[in-house]
């Protein structure tokens, strides 16, 4: 293997001495004498056959070539120090990786508003978000497959949870549809004669499709932008939460559908870490951003 000519001291130094306006300011920012300096970079020079500075005047000034190779050392400087602090976090316990499942019901604006916090602190801290449904999040949280759960309902037995937000769901469909011409529906039975959108559990075990009231016919799908498409095309009705459809019912492109005595469904959704015996600090700041989405 070939080594390397130069170090990175060299170019750290040589982007100090570009950065604080010269030798002199470099030395006195480094608590390094102007010398050693000047010795560094002349060093630096010599090895790699380039002039990298020449003097005008009183100042040192890059040299066009100077200029490239400062731009790429700033990348591989800026690269060893993103691993070094990577280093210390994991000595210090810092997740290098954290997997949030979310339950797909969960306004996805509110967990942006979180991650975009987030990021600044994250010191690196890779984030995946799975999308799950009904059981499939009971299943993670049993699992402890994932760091963090946004779960509908009740959590799983001996998990504590922390809430945070109540969602509403629509029955809707397309004003072309015949249940639409119904101003209000009587029971579930006249919906059990026409065809079904529903949201397909993500769990392995003990499935239990989303909002199924029982219909003879049901198309399942995997997703409510799915359904939504559907129902645009005049086919079945489906319960849909309502931040999701707020402009397609105000633009007419979809229809409330009231059943007597039962307007709306509500699911309360909240935060469980599913171990939190072994919950890390950059799980700990992602939790506290979630939460105070809904302060």
């Amino acid at each position: 293997m070939d080594r390397a000519k130069s170090t990175l001291e060299q170019w750290r130094i040589l982007q100090a001495v570009v950065d604080f306006g010269g030798y002199a300011q470099a030395a006195e920012q480094l608590n390094k004498s102007q010398s050693s300096l000047n010795h560094a970079v002349g060093k630096l020079q010599q090895q790699l056959g380039v002039a990298l500075l020449e003097v005008q005047g009183r100042k040192a000034q890059l040299t066009p070539n100077g200029e490239v190779l400062l731009r790429h050392s700033r990348t591989i400087t800026q690269s060893v120090n993103h691993l070094e602090n990577l280093a210390s976090n994991l000595q210090q316990g810092w997740e290098p990786e954290l997997t949030i499942a979310r339950e797909i019901i969960y306004p996805m604006d509110s967990l942006i508003g979180a991650l975009d916090a987030f990021l600044p602190q994250s010191q690196g801290t890779r984030v995946t978000i799975l999308d799950s449904v009904i059981t499939g999040t009971k299943e993670h949280i049993n699992n402890q497959s994932v760091d963090i759960a946004i779960s509908g309902g009740t959590p799983p037995k001996g998990y504590l949870a922390e809430p945070l937000c109540d969602i509403f769901f629509l029955l809707v469909c397309h004003p072309s549809h015949p249940l639409a011409a119904r101003e209000n529906i009587e029971n579930d039975k006249i919906l059990t004669q026409h065809l079904q959108i529903v949201i397909k559990d993500t769990a392995r075990h003990e499935t239990s499709d989303l909002g199924w009231l029982k219909a003879e016919q049901r198309w399942t799908v995997s997703n409510f932008h799915e359904a939504i498409k559907i129902l645009k095309k005049g086919i079945g009705f489906c319960w849909i939460p309502s931040h999701l459809i707020a402009s397609e019912l105000t633009s007419g492109e979809l229809s409330q559908l009231i059943i007597k005595g039962n307007t709306q469904r509500k699911a309360m959704l909240s935060l469980v870490i599913p171990n939190r015996d072994l919950q890390g600090p950059a799980s700990k700041l992602l939790e506290s951003l979630i939460l105070k989405q809904h302060q």
